[in-house]
Parts: structure tokens; C-alpha cells; sequence
């Protein structure tokens, strides 16, 4: 069994010690090297023992996860971000295909997250990609999100003003996108719709959810089907129930 050579960043104490008790119990292949309460103590102790692994919290003194992140430079090693449900960065964190757990931290929950550490090579290349992309997602002027997703065994990094719909496929989702490419994500409709809650998306039908800055035409009635013709000339059924927020979403761009 591979060991993860790893190191806890927690500004608490506390939450320090319990987790490193956890890990002890449940996580046999995690080796806690180093213990960091700040910013500039995790800094230090990551380039001093250059881990396979660190849980890291996002906020803490002399700067939170992201500065660390971003002083480091280059990151080839996993995190596992811990984090309160509603701080502002989960959902760039979801964007970026990251694991992070949410405090207090459940000890299956913690097993779930360490049994998906890959340690092969080229694990190492998607970590800075995985990174790259959240803090591009965190910077006010980023015009566009990156969106990873999983394809398959491979990870996809897109641009979400790209996509043009989403449609649903037994227990995947289709992407299709600006340029004509298909992806078929791993994840089910209704997980992406919850990641773009606050992007220009809405769900049209129970099979789709489409980006309403794509929509080229609207054809809509009371008697006959409401249809959707996309930028790339697809077609999309509107459901009657979701017509009328349809019409208002449109009317606001």
C-alpha cells in the first residue's frame, strides 16, 4: 500500500489533532508528516516535506487557502480542502473537480475523500490543471469558469460560455459544445443544473438544461410544442411549465 506522506493546515488546534486521530483510525495509507496553523507555517512545512497530501483549510491567519496556493506556484501534490457548507469558494472548488469536506468532518466522509487519491504520475499534471482552474474561477475579472469534467477516466477542462446544452443520458450528461465537440460527463443532469444555479443556464426540459446565452430563436404557443433552436441549430423541446420562466429569463439578458 502506497503511504501519503501528509500534512494538516487548521488554524484550530482542535481541529488539528481530531483530524490526525481520524486519519489514524480510518486511513491507513495517510502518514501525517507536519502539523500548520497559518498561512506562512503550511508554506514553509510543503516545501520543507514536500507531501503527497494536505488537508487544507481555506481560512486562516496571514491569508487563506488560495494566497497559499498561489505563493506555492507549482502544486504536485492533492488537497483535500476542509471548509464550513457556506463558504463563498465551494462552488469554484466543485468547478475545478477538487475534494474537500465539509466541517465537522465525518469520519466516512474522510475515507470516501482519501480512497480517491490516485498516485499515479500523470495524477500530478491534472493536480496543477485542477488548481490552475480554481483560482482562475476565484479571480473577480475571469470572464468565463472552467468546468472539469469527468470523462470517463480522463478529466475535461472547458470554458463554460462554451457549452451550449446539456441533455440528459440514462445516468450521464451530454455536453455539447460552441465548437462541436460532445462530452459525456460522468455525473446525472440534475448535479450539473445545481452547479450552474447562478450561471446563465436553466433547465427547458427534464432531458436538458441549456445555456440561455446560446438560444438563437424561440418558437413558443398554447397549442402546439415550445422549441428552442440553439446557436449550432439543434433543436430543444420547452416543457409548458418552464415556458413562462423561459420568456423571463430571455427578457432580462
Amino acid at each position: 500500500m502506497k503511504k501519503y506522506n501528509t500534512i494538516i493546515v487548521d488554524d484550530e488546534k482542535g481541529a488539528r489533532e481530531s483530524l490526525a486521530k481520524m486519519v489514524e483510525k480510518d486511513c491507513p495509507q495517510i502518514e501525517v508528516v507536519a502539523k500548520a496553523d497559518s498561512m506562512l507555517s503550511a508554506y514553509s512545512a510543503i516545501t520543507s516535506f514536500q507531501p503527497d497530501l494536505v488537508f487544507l483549510d481555506i481560512e486562516m491567519p496571514n491569508g487563506n487557502a488560495f494566497d497559499l496556493l498561489e505563493k506555492l506556484g507549482t502544486v504536485d501534490f492533492d488537497i483535500i480542502f476542509t471548509t464550513a457548507y457556506d463558504h463563498y469558494a465551494i462552488k469554484a472548488i466543485k468547478f475545478s473537480a477538487i475534494d474537500y469536506i465539509l466541517k465537522p468532518i465525518d469520519p466516512e466522509e474522510l475515507v470516501q475523500a482519501v480512497n480517491k487519491l490516485d498516485s499515479k504520475a500523470e495524477q500530478k499534471f491534472l493536480n496543477q490543471k485542477k488548481f490552475d482552474a480554481l483560482l482562475s474561477n476565484l479571480r473577480p475579472e475571469s470572464k468565463s469558469k472552467k468546468l472539469a469534467i469527468n470523462e470517463g477516466d480522463s478529466l475535461v477542462f472547458i470554458s463554460v460560455l462554451d457549452i451550449i446544452r446539456c441533455e440528459a443520458t440514462s445516468n450521464y450528461t451530454l455536453f455539447v459544445l460552441a465548437n462541436g465537440r460532445e462530452i459525456l460527463g460522468t455525473k446525472i443532469l440534475s448535479e450539473y443544473e445545481q452547479m450552474f444555479a447562478d450561471e446563465d443556464f436553466m433547465r427547458v426540459h427534464r432531458s436538458h438544461l441549456i445555456n440561455l446565452k446560446h438560444i438563437k430563436k424561440f418558437r413558443h404557443s398554447r397549442t402546439e410544442k415550445n422549441v428552442l433552436t440553439m446557436s449550432d441549430d439543434s433543436e430543444v423541446e420547452v416543457s409548458r411549465r418552464a415556458k413562462q420562466e423561459l420568456l423571463d429569463r430571455i427578457s432580462t439578458l
